[in-house]
């Protein structure tokens, strides 16, 4: 054991109890690294009274699970809830069976039922998963978790803090509020009231004093943009949305969408006793404290890129996206409910699908050819764009300047266009769609085809 690691075994009986709360995965089925078991538990979130929440594996946070790049990872999920459900692995750019869109992709996995999902993670970085099913409902009552893939060679951070970001819909009582409303989710969406990292309000952990140490910030809201920046004027972007930039930035301030991540790197303070607080929009979210140890002089670990195929922007195809509302007068289906529509993508609100009916794709795509993307929003609220199955490199906006990165979530501002080229080099029915949940649900979505 070298020096290093007998000083992190050494702060790792004194840490435990303020490392993040951590839910441990079920024993796995033989040949399985992780069983998730999907089912209402009620959680802790707020002090007057437990939430009755939907659950992997029966709390809050979910497990977080960790694979390893280039390396095959087995999850088996068992669905006890009683409706249908699938798990989507957000970033990952895994096979089409393996993506977790109901019928597009898989059959849903009924009450009762088990599917086994199987991938080899070509890139590593911060990702993190959820249903795609009533996913009002089953992502704002809790079903979303972390998927972190270590590098193949892993850098030597002396912690490394994995911190979901969620706003509860929930009353002092615990109970919940509405998840959406239809004047919310033309706008918006419907803001939670409680805001948590990892379903605690304010956590403090504790960290190695002048250690490295890698904070993961991961937005699994259904709603909210998080503003994040940091008490601490050294604190560095060192990856957006699970993708390492070449070049550290400093952080200012960062806009971290629903769907979308931030890996920062920070030297914790070398006094103990003394904290870093991370913010949003002036509001503390989360504070890290150094505690003894004996490092000094260290500074942060450089992440490898992921080899996310290079673009052939010479030769590349433009397609160009539209986001705008539906002006059209809200529909009365048959049986009297109202079928809300209120956000178009190329002037077509989704249709819906089922077993034996997919929809037209809004695009098909050239297996192995480049596309680059024009993605104009056309309205005044900002949209977070996730595409399934493939990477962005995003590589102008008409609003700011921007260094070319890598993202499978382009946030977009008001009346923003940018443009992002993909490599299609991934066959499938690909969901392409705005991940403001409410906005998914009232028509902002749809799929992209690559032959």
């Amino acid at each position: 054991m070298n020096r290093r690691n007998f000083i992190k075994s050494s702060l790792l009986v004194a840490m435990t109890s303020t490392l993040p709360r951590v839910i441990l995965a079920a024993t796995p089925s033989a040949g399985f690294d992780y069983e998730l078991i999907v089912a209402p538990a009620d959680v802790n979130i707020v002090s007057g009274g437990s939430t009755p929440a939907l659950c992997f594996n029966g709390g809050y946070p979910a497990p977080v699970i960790r694979a390893k790049q280039h390396q095959p990872v087995r999850i088996r999920v068992i669905n006890k809830l009683n409706e249908p459900t699938t798990i989507h692995w957000h970033g990952m750019r895994i096979p089409i069976a393996m993506d977790g869109v109901p019928f597009l992709s898989q059959p849903p996995i009924m009450p009762g039922e088990t599917f086994d999902y199987e991938f080899t993670p070509p890139d590593a970085g911060s990702f993190w998963y959820h249903p795609h099913m009533n996913s009002v409902e089953q992502l704002g009552k809790g079903l979303v978790g972390a998927l972190i893939v270590d590098e193949a060679e892993k850098p030597d951070f002396d912690e490394d803090l994995v911190l979901c970001m969620k706003n509860w819909h929930i009353k002092d009582d615990g109970s919940f509020t509405a998840l959406t409303t239809p004047q919310n989710a033309f706008r918006m969406g419907t803001p939670g009231r409680v805001m948590t990292i990892n379903g605690q309000i304010h956590p403090t952990y504790e960290v190695p004093a002048s250690g490295a140490i890698r904070v993961r910030f991961l937005n699994v809201d259904n709603t909210l943009l998080y503003q994040v920046n940091s008490t601490d004027p050294q604190a560095q972007i060192l990856a957006i949305d699970g993708n390492p930039i070449a070049q550290p930035i400093a952080l200012t301030e960062h806009a971290v969408g629903p769907g979308m991540r931030l890996d920062l790197g920070v030297i914790a303070p070398s006094k103990v006793g003394e904290t870093v607080t991370f913010k949003h929009k002036g509001k503390p979210m989360v504070t890290i404290k150094a505690v003894a140890s004996q490092f000094k002089d260290r500074s942060l670990p450089k992440l490898p890129l992921n080899p996310i195929p290079a673009p052939d922007l010479d030769n590349a195809e433009t397609i160009k996206f539209a986001f705008e509302w539906n002006a059209n007068i809200t529909p009365i289906e048959k049986d009297g409910e109202v079928s809300y529509n209120f956000w178009t993508m190329n002037r077509r609100s989704w249709e819906g699908m089922s077993k034996g009916h997919i929809p037209d794709p809004l695009a098909t795509l050239e297996r192995g050819k480049t596309y680059i993307f024009e993605l104009s929003n056309l309205t005044q609220y900002h949209h977070p764009i996730h595409i399934h199955g493939h990477t962005f490199t995003v590589l102008s906006s008409n609003k700011k300047a921007i260094t070319p990165f890598h993202t499978d979530t382009v946030l977009l501002g008001q009346n923003e266009t940018v443009l992002a080229a993909l490599v299609a080099d991934n066959p499938g029915r690909w969901m392409y769609h705005c991940h403001i949940i409410e906005h998914l649900k009232t028509g902002f979505m749809s799929f992209v085809e690559v032959t």
